[in-house]
């Protein structure tokens, strides 16, 4: 016998002895009485990637993008913009391009939508235009991004012009201490709801402060505004008195200015993002366990009693919902829903109200957004308001 022969003879009983020794199928279901075969489920034959902040500049978002994980596991991709993301767009671009360039990636929500986006979502388009685009939050121009994503989430900042002075109103607020920065200025709704708070204010007899912090994503990065922020509260109680409100458009201001709000004893309406998980728990020492995370009943309670500790019942208040957490889980929920085929149209006002009420457990008031200074109507920009919690 020859070698070759008997290398192929060896080479089949090694094949036989470990088909012999593996595990062997199941039998197949047998087949029920009309003579069908039973289904079998099959996953999703598609994948949503999501984009967030760090936890250091938007914590919230990140979690409920981990929550999304963790629910839907291999389905969902993550990625987040960088902290500097106003000097380091090409980051953003490029972490958006490296999700759609996964051919079974059909959406992709990012929330907060900051500069950068609409750039991002052209360059996928160039290559892609499959991908359903989801944005909340944004920092650009409201035309443009309404022009660029299929479907834009953002609170209805023009509404909180009038709701968060009426809430500081209802508190005692004598003064109204507005923190902010040139870049968020640059911001259209934020500049115009900037307006409209300094107009309710004189309307209301309420002194109206517009007070210039530092920008976060300059040299003194994070730390730097937040060092400020618990320097600068304390000089403007002393100034003004502890009937002050106190508000900042910043996401990572809202921990400190918790902190030295409660601490000089004035007012606290309303974080930039509402939400009982947004600046309380850092700013409070909270610690949520593992059986109370997304309890929110849980956190208003811990949030009330450790507000009373410090003096401050009546004095805090936000929205019952988190919302950027719901733009998150409602971005992802909504985009499954539109490909699973629930919905067959990109807007679908009726499915974005109906995934929303579910997520947040109540009814939320949801308008589209139309720009006042161009005319312009958007149906595909959904701003959402919500009533208060008062701690």
């Amino acid at each position: 016998m020859s070698k070759r022969i008997l290398a192929l003879l060896m080479l089949a009983v090694m094949i036989f002895s470990l088909a012999a020794c593996g595990p062997t199928e199941e039998p197949a279901p047998a087949a029920p009485a009309g003579g069908e075969t039973p289904a079998t489920p099959e996953a999703p034959a598609y994948k949503i990637g999501i984009m967030t902040g760090t936890v250091s500049q938007g914590e919230e978002e990140y979690r409920a993008a981990e929550k999304m994980k963790e629910k839907y596991g291999d389905m969902i991709i993550l990625q987040t913009y960088p902290d500097n993301f106003m000097k380091e767009t090409e980051t953003t671009i490029a972490n958006v391009l490296s999700m759609a360039s996964d051919p079974e990636v059909k959406a992709i929500v990012i929330v907060q939508a900051v500069p950068g986006t609409s750039a991002a979502i052209d360059k996928v388009r160039e290559i892609r235009d499959d991908i359903l685009f989801v944005a909340g939050v944004p920092g650009e121009d409201p035309d443009m991004i309404a022009s660029k994503a299929d479907v834009v989430f953002q609170a209805d900042e023009l509404g909180m012009g009038y709701t968060i002075i009426e809430q500081a109103q209802n508190m005692g607020a004598k003064t109204f201490v507005h923190y902010s920065f040139p870049r968020h200025m640059s911001y259209q709704l934020l500049a115009m709801r900037r307006d409209i708070f300094k107009s309710e204010c004189e309307r209301l007899g309420i002194t109206f402060v517009d007070a210039t912090a530092p920008d976060p994503t300059g040299d003194a990065g994070v730390p730097g505004a937040q060092q400020f922020i618990l320097e600068d509260v304390p000089r403007k109680i002393q100034e003004y008195g502890t009937d002050t409100a106190f508000f900042s458009t910043n996401c990572s201001m809202q921990e400190p200015l918790i902190k030295a709000v409660l601490e000089g004893g004035a007012l606290y309406p309303q974080q930039c993002c509402p939400s009982p998980y947004h600046g309380y728990p850092g700013a409070l020492g909270i610690e949520i366990p593992e059986d109370k995370k997304g309890d929110i009943d849980f956190l208003v309670g811990e949030i009330t009693a450790k507000i009373a500790e410090g003096g401050g019942t009546g004095k805090f208040s936000t929205w019952p919902i988190p919302v950027n957490m719901m733009f998150v889980e409602g971005g992802v929920e909504y985009a499954i829903a539109y490909l699973n085929g629930e919905t067959t149209d990109k807007v679908d006002k009726a499915k974005v109200e109906e995934v929303f009420t579910k997520i947040a457990g109540s009814p939320i008031q949801l308008d589209t957004f139309t720009n006042e200074s161009t005319g312009n109507t958007f149906e595909n920009f959904f701003m959402v308001l919500s009533d208060y919690i008062t701690f």
